[in-house]
């Protein structure tokens, strides 16, 4: 996994240099402890300069400010006062991490007049730290950017938060750091070339979890081949590198307690078989397995932070390519669960890899519910751009508990309709249905197919397409890759299914 960097914690005290960072509430004061750290009157006057009034992640420095030993002193914005929520806290922590830059030494001072941040807003300043501090360099043998030399690894750099309660932040940061790990870990899966991360090769990383006390199963092809999948055997047949589905699970819960369960299109490259895609971009369908890659770090994030519940995460990981052995538009396949499929496009291949993966997760595991992620759709990004995810679901308070995990976590979902007049949109005189339903609804009548593989589970499906690679920056990801849905779901789990 990527290095992260050290976030520590502790009592408000004067710092005697690296770099120092201040918060600035807009329209407030500097509270008495920033104050302290710049005795020289150094920043009312970058403020005034620079016309910097405090606003939401805003930025403002002095480089070796005179009366003091430090490298620079800095300043963020945390907008106003009354504005302030777990998202904005976030904000702030990559505010500060990209205004730390090549530092190795930073101290940030969680201080404003009047306001008291609790624990968990000063934890979260530390996980808008780590997620920002994110980069994907393992493949790059010049370390230097524009002449300067960076630092060896992001764990060379320790970020020191001065508060109120370093005990209780420390504390709250723990579960924090624990769900970082698992949005780095889901990021360096998605940015893994394909060359370097086929099946086989994204089931041993998944393996690891068992280090954090998770089981993990992983099927091979012939195991699959006796259970019937034969919707992701399908889809996988053109490739020369063999398919796997690994079930990971962590038992936290009470003993009888139905678990809760994540499932993830793992498709590791996405040619789009016989329909072979145009070349423009080609490259980024190794980000095909997201899905995947967040149900991975999901269950890593509950199990290192210990969570009290019963999870259950399955990938189905497959490579699709066109050889002499791929399947054809027009062939039909039989699924897990009996029913038939003509295929009309080997390009809408996810679908067919997640109908199995879930028909076997209900059938053998009977969870509470079942959310699977998947970059799905291309027509989710028309619908949403990628500040939302596409929610689907058959079960309105799964909804209203993933819609509201979004607000509080900023990973956001939109909930679209499903209805049986998009049904006629995939059926067919051939088989039980087809795999596609041409361009109009696109991304809803993805969702009335796999809905035929849930039966009456309570059940959402999150379209990611537009969210989880190539979607914009941000104060908290600088990554191409972003890591959507770890903390998501985390936070599903932790305010509705822990006991």
């Amino acid at each position: 996994m990527t290095d992260k960097p050290t976030v520590a914690f502790a009592k408000f005290a004067a710092p005697k240099k690296g770099s120092v960072i201040v918060l600035a509430p807009e329209g407030g004061d500097l509270g008495q402890a920033a104050a302290a750290a710049d005795p020289a009157g150094v920043l009312p006057k970058v403020f005034a300069a620079a016309e910097f009034k405090g606003k939401l992640a805003g930025t403002v420095e002095a480089l070796a400010p005179h009366g003091t030993d430090y490298d620079r002193l800095a300043a963020i914005g945390m907008g106003k006062p009354a504005a302030l929520n777990e998202q904005a806290w976030l904000q702030i922590g990559g505010a500060a991490a990209a205004a730390a830059r090549n530092a190795t030494e930073v101290t940030v001072i969680a201080d404003a007049a009047g306001l008291e941040p609790s624990a968990r807003d000063i934890a979260n300043i530390g996980l808008g730290i780590l997620l920002r501090a994110y980069v994907f360099d393992k493949y790059k043998t010049r370390k230097e950017e524009n002449g300067v030399k960076q630092p060896k690894n992001r764990k060379d750099v320790t970020f020191t938060i001065q508060c109120a309660d370093p005990g209780a932040a420390r504390k709250a940061f723990a579960e924090a750091s624990a769900v970082a790990d698992g949005v780095y870990l889901a990021r360096d899966l998605v940015n893994e070339p394909a060359n370097v991360l086929g099946p086989v090769e994204f089931a041993a990383k998944a393996k690891e979890l068992e280090g954090l006390g998770v089981k993990v199963e992983i099927l091979t092809e012939k195991e699959m081949k006796k259970l019937g999948m034969g919707a992701l055997l399908g889809v996988a047949q053109g490739s020369v590198r063999p398919p796997r589905l690994v079930v990971t699970q962590w038992n936290g819960g009470k003993q009888k307690q139905k678990p809760v369960a994540f499932v993830g299109k793992g498709v590791v490259f996405d040619t789009g078989g016989i329909s072979i895609k145009p070349a423009a971009s080609m490259e980024d369908m190794k980000g095909d397995m997201a899905g995947a890659a967040a149900v991975v770090g999901v269950m890593h994030a509950l199990a290192a932070r210990k969570a009290k519940t019963n999870a259950v995460g399955i990938i189905g990981l497959v490579e699709n390519m066109p050889d002499g052995n791929a399947q054809r538009p027009g062939d039909i396949v039989t699924s897990m669960s009996g029913q038939t499929i003509e295929i009309i496009n080997t390009d809408a291949e996810g679908r067919l890899v997640l109908a199995d993966a879930l028909w076997y997760c209900k059938e053998e595991y009977k969870p509470q519910f079942m959310v699977n992620l998947a970059t799905l759709t291309g027509a989710i990004i028309i619908a949403l751009g990628n500040s939302h995810a596409g929610l689907f679901s058959n079960d309105d308070a799964l909804s209203e508990h993933l819609t509201a995990a979004g607000l509080a976590t900023g990973e956001k979902v939109w909930r679209m309709p499903l209805g049986s007049e998009y049904d006629k949109l995939i059926d067919t005189k051939n088989a039980d249905m087809k795999n596609t339903g041409g361009r109009s609804a696109g991304s809803i009548t993805a969702a009335q197919f796999l809905k035929r593989f849930v039966d009456d589970t309570p059940w959402a499906h999150l379209d990611v397409a537009g969210t989880a690679m190539g979607s914009p920056s941000s104060e908290i990801n600088q990554s191409w890759a972003s890591g959507f849905g770890v903390r998501l779901l985390d936070r599903l789990v932790a305010d509705h299914y822990e006991r």
